[in-house]
């Protein structure tokens, strides 16, 4: 635990999103000051940049219990708990009361640039557990700050640092020449401008989860629309396609994202989006009339598109914690022991065990990755386990390790992936014999079965995600 000097600082919590606001809820509820620096211009800018998106958890998997407290005495109204709200929704009848109810500890438009220990870079062991933490923090006048605190909670998240479309984890060549036409969000396509800018036209999708299914089945509206005559999506897919490429259907004990993968599945049935399957893009080209080309790494040309779509997932951001000593997985970038657990090869969202502040620990003592950022790059974080990751942490920090070890979540199970999820080879290369098929790369119409493909909703025998 912190030493006694440290004790009357605050806990800096970086990020006023739904982990970090929880965070410094739970924090209060303890008696503990704490001072969430968030980036953007209000609580939750990035919910805010897909506000258009309706999320698959509903409205009672969306706030925490401790929030809940701090709001009640501003007459707050809770919302329908059985209802799924767009991330618009979120941010603003949630997050946005709950840093108001925060005040002032709570500033925006302040951008963590470091952390580390006073008077201690990372080499340095001398006294370095009995120092504070220095936090510098860079406003958007260009003003500067230095900020002493007891802890230092990250829960700054991914949305800043989307993966690239490389099929190797590195930007294709020619991605960042093409940026005009390359998007890493969900279009919102009510937007009038936004919507004229695919109407139409021909847009590469690339990824396998839920944004991608959101943005098919968006594309596919479109292309059904009086005033999207012509749209056509092109869904880029690293392996093959299977029973479960479209997720758990009905088997999803997240309802709405079993019924978004399926609704992704019904729209592109129309011919609305044909697949490419086993591509991996090495480069983005333009053509003569200054469409994109995606090349594959193994040589393929693709036909050309107007507008490309990764939605590949996100990475964390660690520059700013590079005088910090973490422990890290290699593979995830997420700590060591909370790797295992949350690994897409073996789990899913609903089968990730609850965990909190031993899990989420560090070589350096009083620092926590929390909420999505914990994750590392594995996409199956859910709100809940947010929250619970914030209530143990805050236990763990007021010193009340019999609260911050126990576990007090329930998270619903999903038929999502069977465990094998983010593994490539083809069945026959696979040590175990289960697992997901890598056909040779084809463009597939989806609307077309394959022999192999199980019936919609329902996972193929080998429990692959397939996609």
């Amino acid at each position: 635990m912190n030493a006694p000097a440290t004790t009357e600082l605050p806990v800096v919590v970086i990020g006023a999103g739904p982990t970090g606001l929880a965070a410094a809820a739970h924090l209060v509820e303890r008696g503990i000051e704490p001072l969430v620096v968030e980036a953007g211009p209000a609580a939750g800018t990035a919910v805010r940049e897909w506000a258009h998106v309706r999320l698959f958890s509903t409205w009672g998997e969306l706030t925490d219990p401790a929030a809940e407290k701090l709001l009640a005495p501003t007459g707050w109204t809770r919302p329908d708990p059985s209802a799924y709200p767009s991330g618009g929704d979120w941010a603003e009848r949630y997050l946005q009361p709950l840093a108001d109810a925060l005040g002032e500890r709570v500033r925006t438009s302040a951008r963590v640039t470091g952390v580390s220990r006073a008077g201690r870079d990372r080499i340095v062991d001398a006294d370095r557990d009995t120092q504070p933490f220095v936090v510098h923090v860079t406003h958007t006048d260009g003003a500067e700050e230095r900020i002493l605190a007891r802890a230092v909670i990250d829960a700054s998240g991914t949305w800043t640092t989307p993966g690239p479309a490389g099929g190797s984890g590195l930007p294709a060549l020619g991605e960042h020449a093409a940026a005009d036409r390359v998007t890493y969000r969900v279009p919102d396509l009510d937007d009038p401008a936004v919507r004229a800018r695919y109407a139409g036209r021909r847009t590469a999708v690339i990824g396998s989860g839920a944004s991608a299914f959101t943005a098919l089945a968006g594309l596919a509206a479109l292309a059904e629309a009086d005033d999207g005559t012509g749209t056509k999506a092109v869904w880029i897919l690293r392996r093959g396609i299977s029973g479960a490429t479209f997720g758990g259907g009905t088997a999803d004990r997240l309802p709405a994202r079993g019924a978004l993968g399926l609704a992704a599945k019904a729209a592109v049935d129309k011919g609305h989006a044909d697949a490419v399957t086993g591509f991996r893009t090495g480069a983005i080209e333009r053509d003569g009339d200054g469409r994109l080309v995606l090349v594959g790494e193994d040589g393929r040309r693709l036909e050309p598109v107007d507008e490309v779509l990764v939605l590949t997932g996100f990475r964390p951001d660690l520059s700013f914690l590079s005088e910090i000593r973490l422990g890290l997985d290699e593979r995830l970038q997420a700590p060591l022991r909370l790797a295992p657990l949350i690994d897409p090869n073996q789990h899913s969202c609903g089968t990730v065990r609850p965990h909190g502040h031993r899990e989420l620990s560090h070589p350096e003592q009083g620092v926590y990755l929390v909420g999505m950022k914990s994750y590392g790059r594995a996409p199956t974080f859910l709100a809940l386990t947010g929250y619970e990751q914030a209530r143990s942490v805050a236990a763990a920090i007021a010193g009340d390790l019999e609260a911050a070890d126990r576990t007090e979540l329930t998270l619903p199970e999903t038929g999502v992936c069977g465990g094998t999820g983010l593994f490539d080879a083809p069945e026959a290369d696979r040590a175990d014999g289960g697992g997901c098929c890598a056909p040779t790369p084809r463009l597939v119409p989806l609307g077309a079965p394959a022999a192999t493909t199980a019936p919609a909703g329902q996972a193929s025998p080998d429990g692959c995600c397939g996609s």
